[in-house]
């Protein structure tokens, strides 16, 4: 796959050589359908004049009139109607290539006309056809061409014009190459516009998710406490404070939002920390937590912030846990809760934190334990250190004594 994607845009892979002019069939290609036969017109007007006052100067009109007016301008009327062939399919396009080319060579034949207007078939080969099969088929009309030429004895006379035919039918090939590489280009580069909107989108609802999700848990574990509270004991002093803590929630959580839309929101490990706590807490599970997270490493704490994050929030919302266990290495986390769970279950939190774990290098395992509950696990590897550069030792100036 990386080799083909690597030779896409040239000819330097067997693939590319026989591949359609037109990657894109809804893009139409080739000139304008409405503007073409006007110019066209007038590219044909060298060759028609001439052959035209030809036919006209003869006294009668015989089979070999006939015969040489019906290749002149069928030859000139595929010149004119070859954009309406661009969007048919390989092998339609391939048979019209070749049968521009015979009448080319029928009427060079039958003429006596200079090889120049070969041009107009060996042209229309190469913006028609794969790369490949236009030089296979322009070589085999400039060599009967030459061969022609040699049964008229007039090699020697037209040879400069089969060559001018040659070297421009080579620089139109090379323009033909340039001209599907640009339009492969532009889309490629439309394909990457639509898969960083995909990915935007993914970003943007994966932290919503983890966001939202874990707020709104925690809102929800600490208005229903209040609610208790107050059904309980009546003790307003505590339903007071656990409302200011909902407050001071949704305006963090709001201002989480607009961050997260704008790319600019940072996890950080030991935030997250103190708010498992507080939500744990208040949801009435024992909780057992680090008091720091200095030996985490620094570039892995945002992720396994979001781990947290995460964990927390399916044991408030689906574990019915009693007791929360939290440990953290330098390179690894771990959650672990004594809830109902006897399997796993995928939801779209796991998923989005394996591919963040993922874009890190590092791997997520969650685990049923045998008595119930889940062992979550995120790891990441550590990096391997770099070599130290070679020790040089100084000798004094003057080189060695």
């Amino acid at each position: 796959m990386a080799e083909s994607r690597r030779h896409r845009f040239g000819l330097n892979g067997k693939e590319a050589w026989w591949e359609d002019p037109l990657s894109d069939p809804d893009s139409g290609g080739g000139p304008d359908r409405t503007r073409w036969p006007i110019a066209g017109v007038v590219f044909l007007l060298p060759f028609l004049i001439p052959v035209t006052k030809s036919l006209a100067a003869r006294p009668e009109v015989d089979a070999g009139v006939v015969l040489t007016g019906s290749l002149v301008y069928a030859y000139a009327l595929c010149y004119l109607l070859f954009p309406f062939v661009f969007r048919r399919p390989r092998t339609a396009k391939l048979a019209f290539g070749i049968a521009m080319n015979v009448l080319g060579l029928g009427v060079v034949g039958v003429t006596s006309a200079s090889p120049f207007i070969l041009l107009y078939g060996t042209a229309v080969m190469v913006f028609l056809t794969p790369a490949a099969w236009a030089v296979i088929v322009d070589v085999a009309t400039l060599l009967t061409g030459a061969l022609l030429l040699v049964a008229e004895g007039k090699f020697l006379d037209d040879y400069g014009d089969l060559i001018t035919v040659g070297s421009v039918t080579l620089a139109m090939f090379f323009m033909a190459n340039l001209v599907r590489a640009v339009r492969r280009l532009e889309l490629a580069n439309k394909e990457i516009a639509t898969l960083a909107v995909t990915n935007e989108r993914q970003r943007v609802a994966r932290d919503l998710h983890d966001l939202l999700g874990h707020s709104l848990t925690t809102i929800t574990v600490k208005a229903g406490l209040a609610r208790r509270v107050l059904e309980s004991s009546g003790d307003i002093p505590r339903t007071v404070e656990e409302i200011r803590e909902i407050e001071s929630l949704t305006r963090s959580a709001l201002s989480d939002v607009r961050a997260t839309v704008s790319e600019y929101r940072e996890v950080s490990l030991p935030a997250e920390v103190a708010g498992a706590r507080a939500a744990l807490r208040a949801a009435e599970i024992d909780a057992d937590l680090p008091h720091a997270v200095d030996n985490v490493r620094p570039e892995f704490q945002s992720v396994f912030g979001y781990v947290l994050r995460e964990a927390v929030t399916n044991v408030l919302r689906h574990s019915g846990a009693k007791q929360v266990k939290v440990r953290l290495g330098d390179t690894w986390l771990e959650v672990e809760d004594d809830g109902t769970a006897t399997e796993v279950v995928a939801g779209n939190g796991l998923r989005g934190l394996t591919e963040r774990l993922t874009a890190v290098g590092g791997t997520l395992r969650t685990s049923a334990r045998p008595g119930g509950g889940l062992l979550v696990r995120a790891e990441i590897p550590q990096p391997e250190p770099r070599a130290a550069a070679p020790a040089v030792r100084a000798e004094p100036a003057g080189g060695l004594a």
